[in-house]
């Protein structure tokens, strides 16, 4: 099952109209993040035309570090920062191309999918973003690029709507798997250390290693497989390393 998540929506209306969405295109797995109230009879239920019966008051209420540990995670952001030449920058893919991802590689996911929106007013935080497993923008205007949370929820779900027919193949992302791709990160930053990789320039060299196993969607095994390589690498460094200041020390 896909869910689609809103990061702090601060309109009840947008809540409502992001759940009217779901209902045209097939989903009805709603989470919220530190959202309003949300009760019957309010603005939410008013623009979520007959998401009011099901959508709507099934919604969910989780925080962030909770779906980012139980989904495969898509964030939705119109300012990726495509120029190689940032410092910040999130490789991105539109929603059509999206959806051919996730369905041509549905079979290796050990997660659901979570389709990832944030705020109305300043969307998705970088560092929000940098947890995220793939970055998804909607192809627009140059110009006027950002879309409201209504327009842009839409948009995507109309795409993705293929998602919504598949069936239920994943439970939440298990223990072991979340450990062992948390481990392989914590291995890579040791070995940047080991390495003497310059300090300011290793949170982007994470970023970016988290980027690009994302898209990978690494299972449990293969994140330990390559956790065991950096590991071996970092020994290593640190072997050479002690070696070269013994040799100093002498001199």
């Amino acid at each position: 099952m896909t869910a689609v998540v809103i990061v702090e929506p601060q309109a009840k209306g947008n809540v409502g109209t992001v759940a009217r969405a779901m209902k045209n295109f097939g989903f009805d797995d709603l989470k919220l993040i530190d959202p309003p109230a949300i009760e019957p009879g309010d603005e939410a239920y008013g623009f979520a035309g007959h998401a009011r019966e099901d959508v709507l008051p099934s919604h969910d209420v989780l925080t962030f570090d909770e779906v980012i540990e139980r989904y495969h995670t898509v964030g939705f952001t119109a300012h990726t920062g495509n120029d190689e030449r940032r410092h910040v920058r999130y490789p991105f893919c539109s929603p059509a191309s999206l959806a051919e991802s996730l369905v041509a590689d549905a079979g290796r996911f050990e997660a659901p999918i979570a389709l990832v929106f944030g705020r109305e007013d300043t969307g998705l935080a970088n560092d929000e973003l940098a947890r995220m497993d793939e970055i998804c923008s909607i192809p627009a205007s140059a110009e006027y690029p950002v879309l409201n949370l209504g327009q842009a929820a839409t948009i995507a779900l109309y795409e993705l709507r293929v998602l919504a027919d598949a069936p239920t193949q994943h439970a939440p992302r298990a223990d072991a798997t979340v450990t062992a791709t948390e481990g392989l990160y914590d291995q890579f930053d040791a070995l940047l250390g080991a390495i003497d990789h310059p300090e300011e320039k290793r949170p982007k060299a994470n970023r970016l290693l988290r980027r690009v196993f994302g898209r990978a969607r690494l299972t449990g095994r293969e994140a330990s497989s390559l956790r065991g390589g950096f590991r071996r690498a970092t020994e290593l460094a640190e072997t050479s390393r002690r070696r070269s200041r013994s040799v100093d020390d002498r001199r």
